[in-house]
């Protein structure tokens, strides 16, 4: 079933959903698809972003800001159908971006989202939620594929084979101070406002010395690092690793992709102990 609302939903009561308990039983993913159609792309949160996560400010829509506007649809997803597992709860592993053209700002967006590929996984389960993206009326010109892990749910089932690793760059990398306050701006942005993002204090009732960076903050950063995006399809892939404490001050790695066509990033601290994040772009 599609259900396809008048507009992306918001986000602030979804999240007072997401703190009920999960669903008990047998893990099992909702049918629906939850769709909203001529998504307008508003210039003010648009500027905002590029000016946070270091997007040139052009006309064409950054892979990772595509995301933004679907990420309401995950969130109604997974707490309107009392999905198996606590929202608040969920550890994003993986993200994969990938687009046949560059969206243009001024394009209206028919947005759908899907929940898919629920597997077992060494720590828990994994679910990947699907969003795709099309300009209204036309055919899907982007699609993004979240992976997110389940701690401790597990699935009855075999364990699906592990994703080759993306590779780790190496060598000098570009160093990033990343202020205390870059969670709350960026949720300001995203409108993400898990509250592991917000404060040192709210972050501590989930078991964080300090608040975290939003992993999609790390990733866009990453992917704004290497410059404009190719006027034909593009593709980008992240791990994430260890959480990133704010504040913090870390390096950007950039180096040519082992097979030679593409990049391959990382964030990493500064002494190189601790990787936040890997990236890959083709």
């Amino acid at each position: 079933m599609v259900d396809v609302a008048d507009r992306s939903p918001g986000l602030a009561g979804n999240y007072v959903r997401a703190l009920l308990p999960a669903r008990a039983g047998r893990p099992e993913l909702p049918r629906t698809v939850l769709g909203a159609d001529a998504v307008r792309v508003d210039p003010g949160r648009f500027a905002a972003h590029a000016r946070l996560c270091g997007f040139p400010l052009r006309d064409e829509i950054p892979l990772s800001f595509v995301h933004l506007l679907a990420f309401p649809l995950q969130v109604q997803l997974l707490v309107r159908e009392r999905f198996p597992f606590r929202v608040l709860g969920l550890v994003h592993l993986r993200q994969e971006f990938e687009q046949t053209r560059p969206l243009r700002a001024e394009e209206p967006l028919d947005l759908r989202v899907r929940a898919t590929a629920l597997r077992a996984h060494a720590k828990g389960t994994v679910v990947d939620l699907v969003a795709t993206a099309a300009p209204h009326g036309s055919e899907v010109v982007w699609t993004g594929r979240s992976s997110y892990l389940a701690r401790g749910r597990r699935f009855p089932g075999r364990e699906a084979p592990e994703l080759e690793p993306l590779p780790v760059p190496d060598g000098p990398g570009q160093r990033w101070t990343v202020p205390a306050g870059t969670g709350r701006a960026f949720a300001a942005v995203s409108g993400d406002v898990n509250p592991i993002h917000l404060s040192a204090a709210t972050a501590k009732l989930f078991g964080f010395p300090r608040a975290l960076a939003h992993g999609m903050w790390t990733a866009s950063r990453s992917l704004a690092a290497l410059g404009a995006a190719p006027a034909g399809p593009s593709r980008f892939r992240v791990e994430f690793r260890k959480p990133l404490l704010l504040p913090a001050t870390v390096e950007h790695v950039v180096a040519a992709a082992p097979d030679g066509n593409g990049w391959s990033t990382a964030v990493r601290s500064r002494d190189g102990s601790r990787l936040h994040l890997v990236g890959r772009a083709d």
